[in-house]
């Protein structure tokens, strides 16, 4: 006969292993501001330093068809975080945005849906979403705004045979500096906080924390010693260059749009260079706080049970086309790095699948255990992620900026229309992935337009997209 004692035991070891067996995973994003996909060193596109980015591609997957929708305002960003924290496409996430408090009270948001399946919370740096942080996270930490300040000298430069009146490491510009200390390290800061909190509650709770970096949103501040290491000698300027834009102001990227103005028109190669040492430079110090909430990580022994993932809320011009911001339907504009590592997910795997930043949110729910919510259009890319599958569960890639840009991209093919000036612009992506030649009014162009544009349409009745392209493009529509 079995011993009283011996029964506890067996009792306890069976209730223990019930306890492990149910246990949710943690979940670490991390997400950068204005990273354009092209700016991990490990990727090889461009000469740029990236250790702890490429760390987390050699220790998980990477989805290098990873896109933002677009943007209903001149702040990308703002479109960007709406569409993740309410799991909406672009214009009903426009209008959940108009109505976030009630949205986050009703449970609607990703972090209540996070706190419902029993997850600690916490919330650092850029929200830039209307409704309280403070409410949405059970723990936040210095909640930023849209982007460090800027001062009138920090736009329209340099210009040509003139002093730079702007410093990207001079304090007194304030910006990333202000308060004393750069805030993408308090942002690291602040997350290495929050792992030493989630230890402490372990046995209790999975942790779910969402650390936002203002970086490398401009002001492209970073200490002097990461300007020193992009010498101008070693910044190429964009293949496809372009002095000016030709329909810049048609598609809503006027000189004086805020991220436009930021260095002269017409742009010269100068310019461009010193953008983008700044830009490069902003991000390699940022990638080094990324490598300190990494090994903090480790540290804590939660490693082995946290799902980290990395992205970006969209892309940046900085040269390319002429343009210097994110308003624009072009790749180096709506595609973004996204990686992702933990328990299951193969290392070093490189997946071209077309999918959106904004499924992280499907996705961590997925891990969490919770059942997509109805109102939640994006999807879960754990499949594609751990090599189950191969199918993007996105047919086509939709892209929208205000009412004057839209596209559709379905494989290698992209079609961009501009209903104001009106043209429609095509490019194949695999032969052509700088997007400099316009096959529009080749054969080949007017087939896929053929092809594309009525599925563009389509696709915007799905969207709940109001804009009628069919007035600017009757040609195309009578096929």
């Amino acid at each position: 006969m079995i011993s009283l004692k011996a029964l506890i035991v067996a009792l306890a070891l069976a209730f223990s292993a019930i306890i492990h067996a149910e246990k949710k995973p943690n979940v670490l994003f991390i997400f950068a501001d204005d990273q354009c996909y092209e700016t991990i060193g490990q990727l090889g596109i461009t000469d740029i330093e990236t250790p702890n980015l490429d760390r987390m591609m050699k220790g998980g997957t990477s989805f290098t068809r990873a896109y933002n929708m677009g943007s209903w305002s001149g702040a990308v960003c703002v479109a960007s975080r709406h569409m993740l924290n309410t799991g909406r496409f672009i214009w009903r996430a426009e209008q959940a945005s108009k109505k976030a408090e009630d949205e986050r009270a009703a449970g609607r948001f990703w972090s209540e849906n996070m706190k419902g399946a029993g997850y600690k919370t916490y919330m650092t740096g850029k929200w830039h979403v209307r409704a309280s942080a403070e409410k949405c996270f059970d723990v936040t930490r210095n909640v930023r705004g849209g982007m460090p300040n800027q001062t009138p000298a920090g736009y329209n430069r340099p210009l040509p045979g003139k002093p730079d009146p702007w410093s990207p490491y001079d304090p007194k510009f304030e910006g990333f500096w202000k308060g004393g200390k750069h805030w993408s390290e308090i942002v690291a800061e602040d997350a290495v906080f929050f792992l030493d909190e989630a230890k402490k509650h372990a046995d209790q709770n999975p942790f779910f924390a969402y650390v936002a970096f203002n970086a490398p949103h401009d002001p492209r501040q970073a200490p002097k010693k990461f300007i020193d290491k992009y010498p101008l000698s070693r910044i190429k300027v964009p293949s496809n260059f372009l002095p000016m834009y030709p329909y810049k102001d048609k598609i809503r990227c006027p000189h004086s749009l805020r991220d436009e103005k930021l260095a002269p028109m017409p742009r010269t190669e100068h310019a461009i260079k010193v953008n983008r040492q700044e830009y490069y430079a902003i991000i390699t110090h940022m990638d080094v706080q990324i490598g300190l909430i990494l090994d903090a990580l480790e540290k804590s022994g939660m490693a082995d049970e946290t799902y980290v993932f990395f992205s970006a809320d969209h892309g940046l011009g900085v040269g390319h086309h002429g343009l210097l911001g994110k308003q624009n339907l072009y790749e180096h504009s709506t595609r973004v790095p996204f990686v992702v590592q933990g328990p299951g997910i193969p290392k070093g795997k490189q997946v071209e699948a077309p999918i959106y930043l904004q499924d992280v949110m499907a996705t961590s729910l997925a891990l969490a255990g919770v059942e997509k919510p109805k109102h939640v259009e994006f999807n879960d890319i754990l499949p594609l992620a751990r090599g189950e599958s191969k199918k993007s569960p996105y047919k086509e890639i939709y892209g929208a900026y205000l009412d004057a840009q839209r596209s559709i991209t379905v494989k290698d093919v992209k079609l961009i229309a501009y209903p104001d000036v009106p043209i429609i612009r095509v490019y194949d992506l695999k032969k052509d992935p700088d997007e400099m030649k316009d096959l529009a009014s080749t054969p080949k162009g007017k087939d896929v337009i053929g092809k594309l544009f009525p599925k563009l349409l389509k696709l915007q009745k799905k969207m709940g997209d109001k804009l009628d392209l069919e007035k600017s493009f009757p040609d195309w529509t009578k096929n």
